[in-house]
């Protein structure tokens, strides 16, 4: 059978194309590179390399190969950081999902003070819709998600983690800027942009809008929440978009303005979920604890969920 190590030499030689810069990457010799790459073609019972005075090129069974070569040795990296951080499962990776209308906005606020807590935590942090997401979760190739509640999983924990307000954006010389507070009998009639389906926001403001009278748009579909305050601000209609948003983007910008809407008030629960079988289960309830505190020291615009 193939050795890790020889899967390194052929990775090395993938990634450089040259023997001696490999061997260099790889801390050996440039003969045993040499030795060990021909031991694993005959292993294998094929050619992987193309040797010839102007340089080495790959096969095409070699490059497949050192493909999965490569996937190979990350999983096996991957296992060795799990039992290394057996002992404190808050001194390794840890692979958030995260929607993309809450990552950009939420996560800035909570690092710093998470690796000031644990400085050995890392984060490896994907934004996906939300069935993606909670596919990626079950399969194992996430750990946890910080994801709308609530949530219908027999499989998940869910811990809450906080309510964040949803705000009507809307253009700075439009006549409902003028009120401190949106009578939301006042958005009746009036074409209200959001994310595209598959997202939860576009479910939630869709909602909104056959509560208030207002105008879904069809013909306007934000692929992110930028998107959509660039809408706003050219005038093609309002939007809804969450608080920690707002406090990012909003509140900068000229050309546009937030209001809160009249009770009851639009808004959203953010929770922390993770499989119900996850061994680190107690480290991530402890992750979603340090969370709330830092929110509520840091983020006024919304209201941690005890």
């Amino acid at each position: 059978m193939p050795t890790l190590q020889q899967f390194r030499y052929l990775v090395a030689i993938a990634e450089t194309l040259h023997f001696r810069r490999a061997a260099e990457n790889v801390h050996v010799t440039q003969p045993t590179l040499s030795t060990q790459l021909r031991e694993l073609e005959e292993k294998l019972g094929v050619q992987l390399v193309e040797r010839s005075r102007s340089g080495v090129t790959l096969t095409a069974i070699g490059a497949e190969v050192a493909a999965r070569a490569r996937v190979v040795l990350r999983d096996v990296a991957d296992i060795a950081a799990l039992a290394r951080s057996a002992a404190d499962p808050l001194a390794g990776t840890v692979r958030v999902g995260v929607v993309g209308s809450l990552g950009s906005y939420f996560l800035p606020l909570v690092i710093p003070s998470l690796h000031a807590q644990y400085p050995k935590l890392k984060f490896y942090v994907r934004e996906g819709t939300a069935a993606d997401l909670l596919s990626r979760l079950s399969e194992g190739s996430l750990d946890v998600l910080f994801f709308p509640t609530p949530l219908d999983e027999s499989s998940l924990h869910i811990t809450p983690l906080f309510h964040e307000p949803l705000l009507i954006v809307l253009p700075a010389d439009h006549p409902l800027s003028a009120t401190p507070v949106v009578d939301r009998t006042a958005l009746r009639g009036e074409t209200v942009m959001t994310l595209e389906p598959g997202h939860r926001l576009h479910d939630t403001v869709a909602d909104l809008c056959t509560e208030t009278g207002a105008q879904l748009s069809l013909d306007y579909e934000g692929t992110s929440l930028d998107t959509l305050r660039q809408m706003v601000a050219m005038g093609l209609g309002l939007s809804v978009l969450p608080a920690l948003y707002v406090r990012s983007e909003v509140t900068r910008e000229a050309l546009v303005t937030a209001r809160p809407l009249s009770d009851p008030a639009p808004g959203r629960d953010i929770g922390m979920v993770w499989r119900k079988a996850a061994a680190q289960g107690n480290a991530y309830g402890e992750l979603a604890a340090a969370i709330r505190d830092t929110l509520a020291k840091t983020a006024p615009e919304v209201r941690v969920i005890e």
